[in-house]
């Protein structure tokens, strides 16, 4: 990124301590100073009242007499001007701090040139070892045969007759129940309710239900204890009293045309394919970023991300999860009772989806390095005009908050972190579930735009 004539004003090195931390040395020399005073001056000139001047327009001199000293005003210029001298310095040595500096003034607190040190900690460099040869699983965009007749036995499903059966139930029967639920625990009544009809395999009562249904008979018992949300239990007894299978009509050329929009079975089979073909690369391509960035930071270890990191993504998380809510005249407990959870599980989730944010982070970072992806002058150079004309704003404007906020290198890594994601989907290795290699030309199709047609 281009230099600013704020580096200029000052003097910056660093060095390098223990347990990932630096120390920044920087010297503030007197026409910064001077501008800071000036700052400064401004700042109180609005605040102090002085008889025959109004608020803002006191002369520096006069100001100085009425609130100490000089060095009352120095002190404040101090005060008011430090987290900017830090934040240029920062920018100037090109470093990435992610935490609180300890900053100790060594020199020119009364007069002369300012000095000042920082000690803070910096972003990790961490280890990838195996990132260039990632396997990652995701749905595959290729459409099975059994899933082709599924989905045509859904069609046949609106035209199928009810029989009653006397054998063990299977998937897919009805099954006419009376059932009662009990919670543990709890001094609320029980539900009850008679001739309850259930599908098998719907998942419609609990998990449980569905597994330990399979081989019993109408006139036999069912108990189950599920578990739910708060660590309580709810038991479910179940009188079976009829079993019902859905008779599904033949599939036939006649059937299809008087039930469907399709004239044979042949077209219909292949209207299926194709529609369904289309829906199952689109869903593989929206799940390829994300496999492949959580597959990534699953190569960096625990033990090596920073809490800070973590606890500052959580803090964002939280900070933009009550925006949201805020946007739809919600508030937390609301949120929380509608979603079944704790305080302390959405803080555990919030904190659990942080750490693996921080992980992929740190590693397309590492990947950054390791590739030799850092962005050049004119990468950066149009980003940075990309970003701006997105705020509204001219790109040296941008450039020169970037600079006095600190964020340099951050916008840079950004930028480098976009070549990161491209070179990964270029070199992973994408399987299905069952670790068969998917072919990346299907995955470069772009079907989106034709699943409605």
């Amino acid at each position: 990124m281009r230099s600013s004539r704020l580096a200029l004003l000052m003097r910056a090195t660093s060095s390098t301590l223990d347990n990932n931390r630096i120390k920044l040395v920087v010297e503030v020399d007197d026409a910064e100073m001077n501008e800071a005073l000036d700052a400064a001056a401004a700042t109180l000139a609005q605040k102090v009242s002085v008889k025959g001047f109004r608020k803002g327009k006191v002369p520096k001199q006069v100001l100085i007499a009425n609130i100490g000293g000089a060095a009352v005003l120095r002190s404040e210029a101090i005060r008011e001007s430090l987290p900017d001298f830090y934040a240029r310095a920062i920018s100037e040595t090109m470093l990435d701090p992610i935490g609180q500096p300890d900053v100790t003034i060594t020199a020119g607190e009364d007069e002369g040139i300012l000095v000042f040190e920082a000690d803070v900690e910096i972003r990790p460099e961490v280890a990838i070892a195996g990132y260039d040869a990632l396997r990652v699983t995701i749905p595959s965009p290729v459409v099975g045969d059994d899933e082709i007749e599924a989905q045509i036995n859904r069609f046949r499903e609106t035209d199928a007759v009810l029989e009653d059966v006397d054998r063990p139930i299977i998937g897919g029967d009805l099954i006419n129940m009376d059932i009662r639920a009990d919670q543990t625990g709890s001094d609320a009544d029980p539900l009850e309710m008679s001739d309850f009809m259930y599908t098998v395999g719907s998942g419609s009562i609990a998990p449980e239900v569905d597994e330990l249904i399979l081989g019993l008979r109408a006139g036999e018992e069912l108990v189950v204890t599920a578990n739910v949300s708060g660590g309580q239990n709810i038991v479910y007894t179940m009188q079976l009293k009829q079993v019902k299978e859905r008779i599904l009509p033949e599939l036939t050329d006649e059937w299809v045309e008087e039930n469907t929009e399709w004239p044979t079975v042949d077209e219909m089979r292949d209207a299926v394919l194709t529609q369904m073909s289309k829906m199952k690369v689109v869903e593989a391509q929206m799940s390829q970023r994300d496999a492949m960035l959580v597959a990534l930071g699953d190569l960096v270890t625990d033990d090596v991300v920073p809490d800070v990191l973590v606890e500052a993504e959580a803090n964002d998380r939280m900070h933009d999860l009550g925006q949201r809510l805020a946007q739809q005249q919600m508030n937390l407990e609301q949120f929380l009772q509608a979603t079944g959870q704790t305080p302390d599980q959405l803080l555990s989730a919030m904190r659990a989806d942080a750490q693996r944010a921080v992980k992929i982070d740190l590693a397309l970072r590492a990947l950054v390095k390791a590739e030799g992806l850092e962005a050049n002058e004119q990468e950066i150079e149009e980003e940075l005009v990309t970003t701006a004309e997105s705020m509204s704003l001219a790109s040296d404007t941008l450039h020169d908050n970037l600079y006095k906020s600190g964020r340099v290198v951050a916008f840079e890594a950004e930028v480098a972190k976009i070549k990161a994601n491209k070179w990964l989907s270029e070199h992973v290795t994408f399987v299905d579930h069952l670790g068969i290699v998917i072919d990346r030309e299907l995955l470069r199709e772009d079907q989106s735009a034709e699943i409605d047609e």
